[in-house]
């Protein structure tokens, strides 16, 4: 967990008190909404087995999902459909639902450390880490939050179209979706720009 914690206290010594961590998940699934948690961590907070969603369980993620709900002092989080991510794109809507978990955090942070790449148009400093949720606590825990949120909604879409096996692969383009695709053609939350769905 200190390795974990090295952004935050680095930023913290620079005056920064309010230190939120921002991810996304969901910007491969041919189907499904983009979902985008922001995060604050009271100082010296430490939660035992956080790390990036990527490297964890779907069962470690559901276990630490109310142990980081109760300890963080602020959650945002952050959904645009695949509508939206049609007309605009994969990328701005990432931005968008970043931006829209920031709007509803409550609190608004001296500094943001997002996974990956800056924000644009956002006017709170930022600090853009190259597989953050590897290296810091509060995008790791954002990633959990985010992951878990989004798998929910899934597991919702799958009681809808079973056909297409969400509960399984969450949208991604697995073997046994690309199959249900072309033996189903694409729900109404498939992504209908994304190549894979075309074709």
């Amino acid at each position: 967990m200190r390795d974990m914690r090295r952004y935050e206290r680095r930023m913290g010594k620079k005056g920064y008190r309010l230190i939120a961590g921002v991810d996304e998940v969901g910007r491969g699934p041919l189907a499904g909404p983009v979902v985008a948690c922001v995060l604050i961590f009271p100082p010296g907070c430490q939660i035992r087995g956080l790390d990036s969603s990527k490297r964890l369980s779907p069962k470690k993620r559901e276990e630490l999902y109310p142990i980081i709900r109760e300890k963080a002092l602020a959650i945002g989080l952050g959904r645009v459909g695949e509508r939206k991510v049609d007309g605009i794109n994969i990328l701005k809507a990432t931005h968008l639902a970043m931006k829209r978990a920031i709007s509803h955090l409550g609190v608004k942070p001296d500094l943001l450390l997002v996974d990956g790449f800056e924000i644009p148009g956002v006017k709170i400093p930022q600090k853009a880490i190259v597989r953050g949720d590897e290296k810091s606590a509060s995008i790791a825990a954002a990633s959990i939050i985010a992951k878990v949120t989004r798998d929910k909604l899934l597991l919702k879409y799958h009681e809808r179209h079973p056909e297409y096996g969400f509960h399984r692969h969450k949208g991604y383009g697995t073997k046994r979706h690309l199959k249900a695709l072309k033996e189903h053609g694409p729900s109404r939350i498939h992504r209908k720009t994304f190549a894979r769905v075309k074709a």
